[in-house]
């Protein structure tokens, strides 16, 4: 009797499927893992090219590349901000990295030390104005942009009267950090950048810190209420200020890939990659408003936009229907992200 009593129990306790079903589709993430299926489908059918798998590592190639900035980009838009200036800040530290090396140290590691340090200074810059001005993140980083996109490129002008930096291949240290940012791997035939390895790696420490730690209670607690968690403790200053050094250093991690992926910089790149960041932490379910989002949301995001890249290229489709599609993915997750969000609320 106590057993048949005890499994009733049991049973009464444990979820059922509809449950699970519940608390699965109110995952942030799950949109986005619907809509890499329908765009791995379109394209799969439509482009014969995607089909191989010389042309998927291009695919993560490109998901990778747009994926590292969009992870702490994700991080800081949970914690309820934005920041604008992240695709030019990718383009300021290739720019000081080379500069510096070529201009000062003679050697690689000292210019791409000196690049990190500067590029946790224009993130930590942010983050300080956001807090003294009280104003919105979107007029301080945009302010941001225009200044580095200014300065990428009357500096380097100035520098090498050019507007790009020259050649570091000649440089000390230029192959053990080339080995470290911008290496290739041969994998069941294709080669795999060593950088898509890093994104995987990134969306790991971003979940881990988002799940498992109280770092990642603070930021969803300074997105979601942020006054209300100042109130019982949370360093929200900190927080923030921290939010926008991570954006600053995956800026910094990518900008490194690129200089030595491609050796020298153009002064000019990175505009417009920001929209990018934000809207694949979008796709994978970040909310506007901010308190709600996920590091794989924003990974899963990243691939979309890498499908959606070549895809349009195998497919041998003008390269402007891209924007189109960013615009399209973007206004879908928005509805659907929103009516996830009062699913969540109700639950």
């Amino acid at each position: 009797m106590s057993d048949t009593m005890t499994e009733q129990d049991n049973t009464a306790r444990a979820p059922g499927w509809g449950q699970r079903l519940a608390a699965l589709i109110k995952r942030p993430e799950i949109g986005s893992v619907g809509g890499a299926i329908l765009v791995f489908v379109l394209f799969f059918v439509l482009a014969e090219p995607f089909r191989s798998l010389a042309s998927f590592s291009t695919v993560l190639y490109q998901s990778a590349a747009l994926g590292i900035p969009a992870v702490a980009v994700a991080l800081l838009m949970i914690g309820g901000e934005f920041d604008l200036s992240a695709g030019v800040a990718v383009t300021t530290s290739s720019l000081a990295a080379s500069m510096f090396a070529m201009q000062v140290a003679g050697n690689v590691w000292v210019g791409v030390g000196f690049a990190l340090i500067l590029s946790l200074a224009i993130g930590a810059l942010n983050g300080y104005l956001l807090i003294k001005t009280g104003l919105h993140s979107f007029l301080v980083t945009l302010s941001t942009f225009l200044m580095l996109q200014g300065l990428n490129l009357a500096v380097t002008k100035l520098v090498t009267g050019n507007v790009a930096t020259g050649d570091i291949s000649t440089l000390s240290g230029f192959d053990s950090a080339r080995a470290v940012f911008s290496s290739y791997f041969m994998i069941f035939g294709m080669s795999v950048s060593i950088i898509v390895f890093y994104w995987l790696a990134f969306v790991v420490i971003a979940t881990w810190i988002l799940l498992r730690t109280r770092i990642g209670n603070w930021i969803f607690a300074v997105g979601g209420q942020g006054e209300s968690a100042r109130a019982v403790g949370v360093p929200l200053n900190k927080v923030k200020i921290g939010l926008f050094m991570g954006v600053g250093f995956a800026a910094w991690f990518m900008g490194m890939h690129l200089l030595f992926d491609y050796v020298t910089v153009q002064s000019g790149e990175g505009v417009g990659n920001e929209l990018l960041y934000i809207a694949q932490a979008v796709v994978g379910g970040c909310l506007l408003t901010g308190g709600y989002g996920s590091a794989i949301g924003a990974a899963i995001g990243g691939f979309i936009f890498g499908m959606t890249t070549q895809g349009i290229i195998y497919a041998g489709w003008d390269p402007q229907w891209f924007m189109f599609f960013v615009g399209v993915m973007l206004l879908l997750a928005t509805v659907f992200n929103a009516w996830i969000r009062r699913q969540a609320t109700r639950g």
